[in-house]
């Protein structure tokens, strides 16, 4: 699912692809073998235990699929991985959630595939439940659910374990509502408050903890799951900013690497300002993208022929006189951008806002609502899970350096000009860590020296993980192979034949597919 809501926009991977399809200053590399004398790999502690938990997949989808045993624990990491010596165990415990899929047809068991849907934020529990219902649905092939367990786990601060919760719905349904522009100094000025009323009630509720929830943390939690679950080596699915959490966990582990698919690529050494940029070039690309299959396609697109047109005049005039809906909530411009922006995660979306925007036009924002909805992860009583606490928590500890609030609002108009419905949102974005009060713990970015070859998988429409980002991040590992999908949305496996045999063929038999493979649409 996929970096920031209130910085820049999260990189939401797998999760919310399967939901809408379905109705600087760069940080000083580990040195050589500190990584794993960090490692929890000498425990000789007992492994997790496991509990049957079949409730799980039945409140997600209303049932686990069939032939498959759901199955979860926990297990307690430290705090903070590089606190009291080389053991890690300074600080208290952090409780980790974990839940286990094994197919009624395993045979030949390789191990445990852990998987990560992005966010950061999202949750691998859920992730894994998706997964688990096999290619029918999107989710994994028959080959690798026969192959592995697939173990899913909510890293630190997310969901089930030890969540992060400091930011009031009210104070999300206000940003995610809130003016995409503010173009008037007092209306920015507004958004500026905003943000500093979040950082301050984040730091007053978890003071210095805050930087405990950085990407390098989640990283060695890996490494104990890993020891956990018995596997001698790590096979892991990784998506979005789950590419990431992979690419750091290879440089402080690189010889635990069984197998590592990163699908979504970010680029670690990207500063705030790049990765904004990119992000906001990505979106506008991939909206152009939309606007052109509605002029091709008019039968299925109510908004044809200019599609471009038509949202940005919805949006204009709900910055006059948004439509509300029959509990008089409002359609502001804020939530018309988020529907658009969730729509753009995958192709599927696309009808949906098409639609949504044809009949906002009739005075209806039901569509509008849902599909934001989806993206902010909020209910239909204006309840938000911690997807954008832990968002805004990781996001904020990982960052090494402010940008400066006169730099974001100059960068706010020049963004508006080179890309006109999602430049100055990107922008203005970044306010969020700017009033961040934890310090930072940059992850490093380096070469995954000793580590076996890296799959790293992009895909040419992708508008929250740009496919530029994927040359660039295999090239920092160094042992990355690049494989292309000339597709849309956001992530690519195991969207095709093409790419699901690639990447089945590397994680079940440790052939990684021939350099700068590409693989087309359809």
């Amino acid at each position: 699912m996929a970096r920031t809501h209130l910085r820049r926009l999260p990189l939401v991977g797998f999760v919310a692809v399967v939901l809408l399809a379905a109705g600087c200053t760069l940080p000083v590399f580990d040195r050589e073998g500190e990584g794993e004398r960090n490692s929890p790999t000498a425990s000789s502690g007992a492994g997790p235990t496991w509990k049957p938990c079949p409730e799980v997949p039945r409140k997600l989808v209303g049932r686990g699929a069939a032939g498959m045993r759901y199955d979860c624990a926990t297990i307690s990491v430290p705090g903070d991985w590089n606190a009291g010596g080389a053991a890690g165990a300074g600080g208290d415990k952090v409780e980790i959630a974990l839940l286990r899929i094994r197919s009624s047809k395993q045979r030949d068991r390789i191990g445990s595939l852990l998987v990560n849907p992005g966010g950061p934020g999202g949750s691998g529990v859920d992730s894994a439940v998706y997964l688990s219902f096999g290619s029918a649905f999107g989710g994994l092939p028959d080959d690798v659910t026969r192959r592995f367990d697939i173990v899913g786990f909510d890293p630190r601060g997310v969901s089930r374990s030890s969540p992060v919760k400091c930011v009031p719905d009210a104070d999300l349904d206000a940003t995610f509502g809130f003016e995409p522009d503010p173009e008037s100094q007092a209306e920015f000025d507004e958004l500026v408050a905003l943000n500093r009323k979040i950082g301050a009630g984040c730091g007053e509720k978890y003071g210095d903890r805050l930087r405990l929830f950085a990407t390098e943390q989640a990283a060695r939690d890996m490494d104990a799951i890993r020891t956990a679950v018995g596997d001698e080596k790590l096979s892991y699915l990784g998506y979005s900013y789950g590419t990431l959490l992979g690419a750091t966990y290879a440089q402080l582990f690189p010889r635990n690497v069984r197998a590592l698919v990163l699908d979504g690529a970010v680029d670690p050494k990207q500063d705030m300002v790049a990765g904004s940029e990119s992000q906001a070039k990505g979106f506008e690309r991939a909206f152009t993208n939309f606007a052109n299959w509605c002029r091709r396609t008019p039968g299925r697109c109510p908004i044809a022929p200019d599609a471009r047109t038509a949202v940005t005049e919805a949006i204009e005039k709900a910055r006059v006189s948004p439509v509300r809906d029959s509990k008089g909530r409002e359609a502001t411009a804020g939530w018309i951008f988020y529907a658009v922006i969730s729509s753009l995660y995958t192709e599927a979306g696309w009808e949906k806002l098409a639609a949504a925007i044809d009949t906002l036009a009739d005075g209806n924002p039901k569509g509008t609502f849902e599909l934001a909805d989806a993206y902010a992860e909020r209910d239909a009583n204006g309840g938000y899970t911690n997807l954008f606490d832990a968002n805004l928590a990781v996001n904020c500890a990982d960052e090494d350096t402010k940008v400066g609030v006169d730099r974001i609002r100059s960068l706010q108009s020049d963004w508006r000009r080179k890309y006109p419905l999602f430049g100055a949102p990107l922008a203005t974005g970044m306010l969020s860590c700017e009033f961040w009060p934890a310090q930072r713990d940059p992850y490093p970015t380096g070469p995954a020296t000793g580590a076996p070859p890296i799959v790293v998988v992009g895909t040419t429409g992708d508008p929250a993980t740009p496919y530029e980002q994927t040359p660039k991040l295999a090239e920092m590992l160094d042992v990355g192979v690049v494989l292309t999908w000339q597709g849309e949305g956001h992530t690519a496996y195991p969207q095709t034949k093409c790419i699901t045999n690639a990447v089945d063929a590397y994680l079940i038999d440790l052939q990684a597919p021939r350099e700068d493979t590409s693989c087309p649409a359809r």
